[in-house]
Formats: structure tokens, C-alpha cells, sequence
């Protein structure tokens, strides 16, 4: 079991890197698929978060790799998943996202509660 969740918690940070890469290069792209108004303001503060989301993401891949994983580093990346969840589910209430756009909230509930169980797992009393 163990290491099938290790290899979620790859795939989630492997994820999290690509998404916010892809928000960094092309913000306004993304904005059209989450169905968000596309202002030049808009695309540079997207940019700024997917720079956050793709250093967050290689923190819990460089962690996870590590010789002792750092369970401090996985409770921070859970708390910017469940921050994630939260802003992405404020903005799809407040109309600013697309109901698209709660794919990527419940993306980040499931990865933060994921990450938090991983903690759990690390050691085992």
C-alpha cells in the first residue's frame, strides 16, 4: 500500500509541476479553459500562482525522492493544496471560473487530504 501512495504522491507533485508551468508560460490559455476573463493583469498574477504551484510541486517531489522525507515539507504542500481548493471553489461560486474550473478544486481537496494521510505513513508508530 505504501508504495502505491508514494506513486500518487508522485503523480500529484509530476502534475502539479506540468499545471503550473503551464500557467507560467501560457496563463491566458489556461484562463480560457477555466473560462476566466483574459486580461493582461489576469495572465500575470495566473503566471505568479503557477510559479507557486510548480515550486510547491517540486518540493514535494525533491522531498519525496530524499533520503528522509520531510514530513514538515508534505504538511506545507497540503495546506497549498487545500488553499488551492479553497480559492479555486471561491472563484467558480463568485462566477469568475467555469463549473470546469471545480475539477481542478476537487483535484486539490483529494491531493492536499492525500498528502496529509502521507504524512501518517512516514512513521509509522
Amino acid at each position: 500500500m505504501k508504495k502505491n501512495l508514494t506513486l500518487i504522491v508522485i503523480a500529484i507533485s509530476v502534475i502539479t509541476i506540468i499545471s503550473g508551468l503551464s500557467q507560467v508560460f501560457m496563463p491566458a490559455f489556461v484562463l480560457k479553459v477555466i473560462g476566466a476573463e483574459v486580461f493582461p493583469i489576469s495572465s500575470h498574477l495566473f503566471a505568479i500562482v503557477g510559479m507557486f504551484m510548480a515550486l510547491f510541486g517540486s518540493m514535494m517531489l525533491h522531498t519525496v525522492y530524499n533520503t528522509h522525507t520531510s514530513s514538515v515539507a508534505v504538511f506545507w504542500c497540503a495546506m497549498q493544496k487545500l488553499g488551492a481548493f479553497v480559492a479555486v471553489s471561491l472563484g467558480v461560486l463568485n462566477g469568475l471560473f467555469s463549473w470546469m474550473a471545480s475539477g481542478v478544486a476537487i483535484f486539490d481537496l483529494f491531493s492536499g487530504l492525500l498528502f496529509l494521510y502521507y504524512i501518517k505513513t512516514l512513521n509509522p508508530k
